[in-house]
């Protein structure tokens, strides 16, 4: 039984290995563009019916919020059904590494939405360049196991996030600093995604 453990560890080992220098390609294209769309459309519902996102943030947080589970929960469920498809007899070991990847960054926004809304409400503000910021990083650490050009999707959020907190006040609530931000950014990812898709097929 030792001989059959260490056998089968070494062949998890391998299949880690494996996976990590894999180019992931478990995340769609139009499920992508798709969440780009959720952005837009939370921008508008919010212009519509808080003009006032600082008097009203619990609301603001509400719409953004939702967006983010939505849109999270979309990629979710397409990356598992496509990864079983694509990754095959690898699609645990590609799947597993890709939440790794991005999960810090994950809990790194909640936390941050939790600790400024419950002990320092004066600087939420902040949060909309703080959020963009953290993707960014999510989306840069992703990177070594996507597509090169998705770099760029790193960089436009590091920029967008940057601007928003460089507006130094409740200007950086306004809804289109998300909407703007995150449709843009999302249409990149999902064109990224989409080239390198063609690109594969072609290779074949």
């Amino acid at each position: 039984m030792d001989d059959l453990d260490k056998a089968l560890e070494e062949i998890s080992s391998i299949r880690r290995h494996v996976a990590r220098s894999t180019e992931f390609r478990g995340y769609g294209s139009a499920t992508l563009a798709a969440t780009s769309g959720f952005a837009i459309l939370a921008a508008a519902v919010q212009a519509h019916w808080i003009p006032d996102p600082y008097s009203r943030i619990s609301t603001y947080l509400g719409i953004w919020i939702t967006t983010a589970i939505l849109s999270a929960a979309l990629i979710g469920l397409q990356t598992v059904s496509r990864t079983r498809r694509v990754h095959s007899g690898m699609a645990d070991d590609m799947l597993r590494m890709a939440i790794e990847q991005f999960l810090p960054s994950f809990v790194a926004g909640a936390l941050v939405t939790i600790v400024l809304f419950k002990f320092a409400p004066f600087a939420l503000w902040m949060l909309p360049g703080l959020w963009q910021l953290i993707f960014g990083l999510g989306v840069f650490s992703s990177c070594r196991f996507l597509p090169r050009p998705m770099l760029a999707a790193g960089i436009w959020y590091l920029a967008t996030g940057l601007m928003c907190i460089a507006m130094g006040d409740t200007r950086a609530l306004s809804p289109w600093t998300m909407g703007i931000s995150y449709g843009i950014g999302q249409l990149l990812v999902a064109g990224v995604m989409f080239f390198a898709t063609q690109e594969a097929s072609d290779e074949v």
